[in-house]
């Protein structure tokens, strides 16, 4: 089965889904310590809404704890429940819950009032709301507003959704060497989708020269921390030789890693490296399951592929091949 090259659209794809669905940070950015998670954690724990709601922000940027997007959102939920506006809002802004017009309306008045006092959360809290019409009429040019303010105050979120204000154009004219510019100050301060973004414009030679090298070296310290866009890249470069010798083994392995963690671009990678058995023991089976999985998420190239691997397999190793398919995860 052929190889798909696929790092042109995964890395355009990085920052379509870091401008939609944004990481907010804790309030002073990385500057959170293992002291402040402890006292954050123990008021958390006795039901304090405020903390439930930092800790939930730690947890969903990996600030002084281990990044777990789940955990984010109990910790938001609990919060919620409290009646933390904020908690609200991000629980609305990532699909987890509906916001009542009150709250939302709430939450626009609170973040405001931060927001024009100078705090760099609640302005890139804002700057959310405006790019994604949340609370407020979609408005690109107040959301760059609000997120050069927080960004400007060293705010790494700010700093990358800025980034990609100014790589799509949005509520500005085009300008990848500003995006650069941003998404660096951002990846220095260890925001893994920056870091992922700065790996793709080195890549494309977008803002900056073409240069594989520097390329894998950002996608690599993306990659580590669990982002799964940048795991797949790593592993496309791997599969590619790009900037790094060819390796199908540390390709595939890469590619399981964001498999594992259900991108469904990695899926179809790694069910053509288990069909060819490069980095992997060939194994039908498992390369129809993995691309069973991705076609269940609406990828084309799998459906197409998995009609075709059909072809060769039994109707046992197709019914096997479905199973391990219902029970993954």
């Amino acid at each position: 089965m052929k190889r798909i090259n696929l790092i042109g659209s995964v890395l355009a794809a990085i920052f379509i889904i870091t401008l939609q669905y944004p990481l907010p940070a804790v309030a002073g950015g990385n500057s959170t310590d293992d002291k402040d998670i402890s006292k954050i954690r123990v008021n958390a724990e006795q039901g304090n809404p405020n903390a439930q709601a930092d800790l939930g922000y730690a947890y969903y940027q990996g600030i002084g704890v281990t990044r777990d997007v789940s955990k984010a959102i109990t910790w938001w939920k609990k919060a919620s429940a409290g009646g933390n506006v904020e908690a609200k809002f991000m629980l609305a802004f990532n699909h987890q819950e509906e916001m009542t017009s009150k709250d939302v309306t709430k939450a626009i008045k609170w973040f405001r009032k931060a927001a024009d006092k100078g705090e760099p959360k609640a302005q890139n809290l804002l700057g959310i709301a405006y790019a994604t019409g949340l609370g407020v009429t979609k408005d690109y040019t107040e959301a760059v507003k609000w997120y050069r303010k927080a960004a400007e105050q060293g705010n790494p979120q700010a700093q990358g959704l800025l980034g990609s204000m100014y790589y799509f154009g949005n509520g500005v004219s085009k300008d990848y060497a500003e995006a650069v510019k941003w998404y660096r100050k951002a990846a220095d301060q260890g925001l893994a989708e920056a870091q992922a973004m700065l790996g793709g414009a080195y890549h494309d030679g977008r803002g900056v020269n073409k240069d594989d090298v520097q390329s894998v070296e950002f996608l690599r310290k993306a990659a580590d921390q669990g982002f799964a866009a940048a795991q797949y890249c790593l592993g496309t470069s791997y599969d590619n030789g790009y900037g790094v010798p060819k390796d199908y083994t540390e390709s595939a392995k890469w590619y399981r890693k964001a498999a594992d963690q259900g991108l469904a671009r990695a899926q179809l990678q790694l069910s053509i490296a288990y069909h060819n058995g490069d980095g992997v023991p060939k194994d039908n089976i498992l390369s129809y399951m993995w691309l069973d999985l991705a076609a269940a998420q609406g990828e084309q190239d799998a459906i197409q592929k998995r009609s075709l691997i059909a072809k060769s397999m039994t109707s046992d190793q197709i019914a096997e091949a479905q199973r391990l398919s219902r029970e993954w995860k």
